[in-house]
């Protein structure tokens, strides 16, 4: 299963409360991170908005046998492994940083700054795949998900 992050940024046209990610204010996000409710969390992009991983939405996926899937950076993966020392981790690559760019500009969501913030962060998490235990290059959503889905199974 997907976890679903929260957020404290607005909601895109399309997406889903629940579904996409748990739009959360900032109060309520800074109320839930001092009731220690999130594994893991972070301001991304030095943007103002904070992205987090609820305890609960893993611990109830754990308990019922499912694999949880987390979407996080490189600072949350290095903050779960804390919490959870054996979880499978599995650094999903773009190819190329010239990739990346290109894919972000295709999508049209960021302002020109804004875009050169994410590039600059992701080329230091693109340094830092090496500390995951599998590499899948993002060629199309179909191969990647095929991919992680061959890791899965062969660590059963």
């Amino acid at each position: 299963m997907m976890s679903v992050s929260a957020t404290t940024r607005s909601r895109r046209t399309g997406e889903v409360e629940g579904v996409s990610y748990y739009y959360l204010s900032d109060e309520e996000f800074r109320r839930r991170v001092n009731n220690d409710e999130f594994l893991e969390y972070t301001e991304v992009f030095g943007r103002g908005h904070w992205y987090g991983t609820l305890k609960a939405t893993v611990k109830a996926g754990l308990t019922e046998g499912k694999w949880v899937i987390l979407e996080i950076d490189v600072e949350g993966a290095q903050k779960v492994l804390k919490h959870y020392p054996n979880a499978i981790t599995i650094f999903v690559h773009p190819g190329s940083a010239e990739e990346l760019e290109r894919r972000l500009r295709g999508r049209g969501t960021e302002t020109e700054t804004a875009l050169q913030r994410r590039l600059e962060v992701a080329q230091r998490e693109l340094d830092m795949a090496t500390l995951y235990q599998h590499v899948v290059i993002n060629q199309s959503v179909e191969q990647t998900a095929a991919e992680i889905c061959q890791i899965l199974e062969s660590v059963e």
